[in-house]
């Protein structure tokens, strides 16, 4: 079953007479857990391994499975690199970052707008790095702090 669009969401609270309802008939579409749980959910979902992760993320080994166990918090650039790593599609990576209170993606600013050029044409996270590069923008991934 695919999840419901936000859009089809929020027409749903808007017909709903009843919260509790709601909330029962959409748990597959709401956001559940903490940060490390929906990442292990995506990993198990895509077919991916945490070592693959490391590797379509340019991110250190100790510092992925520190975020997958929930140890480290990783800033908005080391999640996003986190999606690309995961293969995220745009969508998938806005509700990552919504997840992680972190601030979505936003088609006016210049670097996001990049990103999310990448990432809806499925581009690698050295594709991206290398538009912003060309770009003037500072890379995703590769340091550890």
């Amino acid at each position: 079953m695919n999840p419901k669009t936000t859009e089809e969401l929020k027409h749903e609270i808007k017909a709903a007479t009843d919260i509790e309802d709601y909330l029962k008939s959409n748990r597959e579409s709401l956001l559940q857990g903490n940060l490390a749980q929906h990442l292990n959910r995506l990993l198990s979902q895509k077919g991916l391994s945490k070592a693959d992760v490391v590797r379509g993320s340019l991110l250190s080994r100790a510092y992925v499975y520190q975020i997958f166990s929930g140890e480290k918090t990783p800033s908005r650039d080391k999640l996003i690199a986190t999606a690309f790593g995961l293969g995220l599609s745009d969508e998938e990576t806005q509700t990552l970052l919504k997840l992680s209170k972190n601030r979505e993606l936003y088609a006016r600013d210049q670097r996001d707008a990049v990103i999310l050029f990448a990432l809806q044409r499925n581009q690698s996270i050295f594709e991206a790095n290398n538009l912003l590069f060309e770009h003037g923008f500072s890379v995703l991934g590769l340091s550890e702090k």
